[in-house]
């Protein structure tokens, strides 16, 4: 089985996406198998962290960026704007896929751990977001 979501974003972050993947896993009513995500974008990107404590993420996105920062004079792709070329490399060195096991018909993720959705971009937008479940 395989769901299409379309989820929303208010900009640069981690959002929060692992109730919308487990109803999808829910639906499915499969015991055991395999939830594999992925995410149909090059400026967005996907990651299992702490669901706990924001000030993780909010650690994760000042990292990320002060490693990547916007106006590099290094940069070719600038007709998208100065988050643009940033954002296609933060994703490419992140993860577009993520794959989850299902026991007991349910996300087999820790106590503390969640399923994000990371906006590289500053402007808030829809994203695509492929669930495949399987045996």
């Amino acid at each position: 089985m395989h769901k299409i979501l379309s989820l929303q974003t208010r900009g640069q972050g981690l959002h929060l996406i692992t109730e919308a993947v487990a109803h999808v896993v829910a639906e499915a009513a499969v015991r055991e198998g395999l939830c594999t995500l992925m995410l149909q974008h090059t400026s967005a990107s996907l990651t299992i962290q702490e669901n706990a404590d924001p000030s993780a993420r909010h650690d994760l996105e000042q990292w990320l960026n002060r490693l990547v920062p916007e106006h590099d004079p290094l940069y070719t792709h600038t007709l998208e704007g100065a988050d643009d070329m940033p954002a296609h490399i933060k994703a490419a060195l992140t993860a577009a896929t993520l794959s989850i096991p299902i026991i007991d018909g349910a996300l087999a993720l820790g106590t503390w751990q969640g399923l994000y959705l990371w906006e590289h971009r500053h402007a808030a937008g829809r994203r695509r977001l492929v669930v495949y479940i399987g045996h």
